[in-house]
């Protein structure tokens, strides 16, 4: 397990000055250019310093919907999370995030709510909610896709001081452009060891064409100063 706490701290003053829209908590999604840069435990670690500072509880939205691996992941570390607690709604409205294509059906024809795929589970005694998309229970030849309405992130809001968005890495899915006009901040993800900024370079321009506001950058898995080149892709 990698120790972020204090990268964590440092990211969470720097991003106190964003605030939700209207009264609600804030959005947050965080995102890395490809594959393998630790965007998960970035975004696990953040919402658990979250969790523990808030006032109302924490939500970490797994919005990989191929591949869900934060609810293994916090279950995997219970000196850390606490117990987790049983299967719950992930939704307090009845809307989600996604549509699955073409729409499930039961065995009598019923549409199946796309909803249902979707469950939540608490942690540090219920300060932190972690959803998990049930990818298995889709047949195949059907495919969940991200929608661009803000429905569910505004319901969330409601209920929570801070909203987590964990992404797919932008050269499997576009979930993050998706996204990037409903939320209310991005955070880059960028691996120690990538010494080519142009990737990250060219997901911020898209986020932000997307409508979206890059306001940080995790520079993960070094303990040492972000590097000048990459400094000057947040601001």
């Amino acid at each position: 397990m990698v120790d972020l706490t204090a990268e964590m701290a440092a990211l969470w003053a720097a991003l106190a000055r964003v605030q939700g829209a209207g009264a609600g908590g804030r959005v947050i999604q965080f995102v890395a250019a490809h594959q393998g840069e630790g965007t998960s435990t970035v975004a696990r670690e953040f919402a658990r310093m979250a969790a523990v500072r808030a006032r109302k509880p924490v939500w970490l939205v797994d919005a990989d919907l191929e591949n869900p691996s934060q609810l293994d992941a916090v279950c995997a570390e219970p000196e850390r999370f606490g117990r987790v607690g049983p299967p719950a709604s992930a939704t307090p409205d009845q809307s989600i995030f996604y549509a699955v294509r073409p729409p499930i059906r039961s065995r009598n024809g019923v549409p199946v709510a796309d909803r249902r795929l979707t469950v939540a589970r608490s942690a540090l005694g219920g300060r932190l909610w972690v959803s998990r998309f049930s990818v298995e229970l889709v047949p195949p030849g059907r495919r969940a896709k991200v929608l661009s309405d803000g429905t569910y992130w505004s319901a969330l809001r409601r209920h929570a001081d801070t909203v987590v968005i964990d992404c797919p890495a932008a050269d499997r899915a576009e979930t993050a452009e998706v996204l990037a006009p409903l939320v209310d901040a991005t955070v880059l993800v960028v691996a120690a060891d990538d010494t080519d900024a142009r990737q990250a370079s060219a997901l911020k321009t898209r986020i932000e064409e997307a409508g979206g506001r890059c306001i940080g950058l995790v520079f993960n898995r070094a303990q040492v100063q972000t590097p000048k080149f990459l400094r000057r892709f947040v601001g």
